[in-house]
């Protein structure tokens, strides 16, 4: 199983720094001058107190159906260092002035009413909670609180491992990481963002610290993860980890769609079939997640079924946004402004009251998936939910990668044996294909181009033209390999003294359908939909993402990208032509190969329920111009 070694070499690293226990739980070694955390026999006085004299419930915190709310979410920021698809619109979010945030004493003041009413666990969330520069202090006077037993973090993970050893000591008790997938080039074209080594540190050191369970968040959408669920299971093998599995849940911005979404269901029934072993765990009282155990796993997993199957019943989270507005429901867009109150001299009473009439009007559930997705809402960054969803279905690419820490994302911290070294060496990273979104019928005449315009053909590519017969222009090359340095290793070509020149490129293949799935693209008949308009549409998209495809390719800012495709009768066979264009100092050759390519492939992906006899081949550069070695027209 592809996540196999990543958590295996986590797992090793962990232990190079930790002892273990009889429970099989890491135990941190101390260190000079740390004090070690407590241990369960050496609760505070404080907590013990509180668990034997047990205050009655607040009115105000209890609603009409009788639900007691013990948990506060608190967003202490809307702002994050991450740019991650599924959290916010593509145009993005307008962030709320400064002076209109709450300040750090009036987050205080407010958890310290909520506290003193019956709350006892609070959790900071964002945006990125932890990229705010006074976390540490507030979870230090957030733990003087009498009455909260736990203070939680939902994080990205991005600074957790240089800050946790500080956030422990002053009174941090429960992580949650969110990471939707745990292949390195994945991860940084969803979140747009470098980062999957800090976070895989972030979930190292929280482990070598004594956190256990460690909760890892990981919204599964169809077509972006879904393939990589028995790996993430795997990981709670041998790591205390929880792996929570949320359904994909519509927010403004993220355009949800049902077809993203994978049930609990779904998800339950594909671990199973690998661990047909799995145990159903005991439910907490007021849990959101349903728990499962495996035979011999240190960890375990649990699925957030917010969709699928509600827990309204039994909720009992408040959450108040980074603004200072009162939500009492996740899904619900009623709020009401504490900080507007606070700032206008309300009393506790008032406030108290306040609360309560918000807490009152709370319904008994949320409306249905579909009904969610029409409601007005904010943004998921603006909310405080930290978990992760996805704008829409990208066409992405994972990189294989031979070098341990890049797949673990960890900086080395003791020296490889040997023998690790060599168990590294065939290794290769999980890889995915990220299947296009299905687009609806054409015409009878199956021929698509992705645009008209006057400066190139608006018919469907004839085989015989296209390509000039001659070579055009000095065709000057070089006679080393410009991506490798002087050592023989791998190295992006500086291109920052080029001139910018404008480019153009064209590429093309040929998918060879054989009759049967032929005659149904032409007539399109095919059950998956359109399958020359979703090839021209994967064709694009891949065009736009040929440096998260290509390892040592530079980003382009293309400016046009053109796909025509022909169905060949003579041959059963689609003719794929993909033409590039970009004004800077670099080709876009590999952008129309990379073009063209994707589109072949998903044409394959879209007909190989008919037939297996497909052929996908004859994928070369047609012509380029605009380049220091001159233009290039094939032959």
């Amino acid at each position: 199983m592809a996540a196999q070694p990543a958590f295996r070499m986590l797992r090793w690293l962990v232990r190079s720094g930790t002892r273990g226990c009889s429970s099989g739980a890491p135990v941190t070694q101390p260190r000079p001058g740390v004090a070690p955390p407590p241990t369960r026999e050496e609760l505070p006085t404080r907590l013990q107190y509180l668990r034997e004299h047990a205050a009655p419930f607040s009115a105000f915190l209890t609603d009409s159906f009788g639900r007691q709310h013990s948990y506060l979410r608190i967003s202490l920021t809307e702002k994050c260092n991450l740019r991650c698809r599924y959290c916010m619109p593509e145009e993005g979010v307008p962030l709320t002035p400064r002076a209109d945030l709450l300040t750090t004493e009036e987050i205080l003041i407010l958890a310290r009413l909520f506290v003193k009413e019956g709350v006892d666990k609070i959790r900071l969330t964002g945006g990125e909670p932890l990229i705010r520069p006074d976390v540490v202090d507030i979870v230090a006077r957030l733990h003087q609180l009498e009455g909260l037993r736990t203070i939680g973090v939902t994080t990205n993970g991005i600074n957790l491992a240089r800050l946790l050893p500080q956030l422990q000591k002053a009174g941090l008790g429960a992580i949650n990481i969110s990471l939707d997938t745990l292949v390195p080039a994945k991860f940084e074209f969803i979140v747009r963002r470098k980062g999957f080594h800090k976070v895989m540190e972030g979930i190292h050191k929280a482990i070598e610290l004594g956190y256990n369970p460690v909760k890892v968040n990981c919204v599964v959408m169809r077509g972006v993860n879904e393939d990589e669920l028995l790996d993430f299971v795997a990981l709670a093998e041998g790591l205390p980890l929880d792996m929570r599995f949320i359904e994909y849940m519509p927010f403004d911005g993220n355009k949800w769609n049902f077809k993203k979404m994978v049930s609990y269901k779904e998800m339950l029934d594909t671990i199973q079939q690998r661990w047909p072993e799995l145990e159903t765990l005991p439910e907490e009282e007021s849990s959101t997640a349903k728990a499962f155990k495996i035979p011999g796993f240190q960890g375990q997993v649990s699925f957030i079924t917010s969709m699928s199957e509600n827990f309204c019943g039994t909720c009992n989270r408040l959450r108040i946004t980074a603004d200072g507005n009162l939500k009492v429901c996740l899904f619900g867009n009623s709020e009401v402004s504490l900080r507007d109150h606070l700032r206008a001299g309300a009393s506790e009473e008032e406030l108290l009251s306040i609360i309560g009439a918000a807490v009152g009007r709370k319904k008994r559930q949320h409306a249905g998936m579909f009904n969610i997705a029409q409601m007005k809402n904010r943004p998921m960054i603006l909310i405080g939910l930290s978990s992760k969803l996805q704008e829409s279905a990208p066409v992405s690419s994972s990189l294989s990668s031979r070098d341990p820490l890049r797949v673990l994302g960890l900086t080395p911290r003791v020296s490889f044996p040997n023998q690790m070294a060599t168990w590294w060496k065939g290794y290769r990273a999980p890889q995915t294909l990220v299947a296009p979104p299905r687009v609806g019928s054409g015409s009878p005449w199956r021929c698509y181009c992705s645009h008209k315009d006057s400066d190139t053909n608006s018919k469907c590519l004839n085989p015989g033209s296209g390509a000039s017969a001659a070579p055009s222009g000095p065709r000057s090359t070089s006679d080393k390999l410009t991506h490798v340095d002087s050592e023989g290793r791998a190295a992006m070509v500086d291109v920052g003294q080029k001139p910018d020149t404008d480019r153009v490129a064209v590429a093309s293949a040929v998918v060879l359908l054989g009759p049967v799935a032929f005659k149904l693209v032409q007539q399109n008949q095919l059950k998956k939909g359109d399958a020359l308009m979703v090839a021209q549409l994967a064709g694009i998209q891949a065009a736009k993402q040929t440096s998260q495809l290509i390892p040592l390719c530079h980003h382009v800012a293309l400016s046009h990208v053109h796909i025509q495709l022909e169905l060949d009768s003579t041959r059963h066979a689609a003719v794929i032509q993909a033409s590039c264009r970009a004004r800077g100092p670099t080709g876009v050759e590999m952008e129309a190969l990379t073009s063209a390519a994707v589109a072949a492939l998903t044409l394959y992906d879209m007909c190989k329920a008919v037939s297996r006899d497909i052929t996908v081949g004859d994928i070369r550069l047609i012509s380029k111009t605009g380049g220091q070695r001159g233009d290039f027209h094939r032959a």
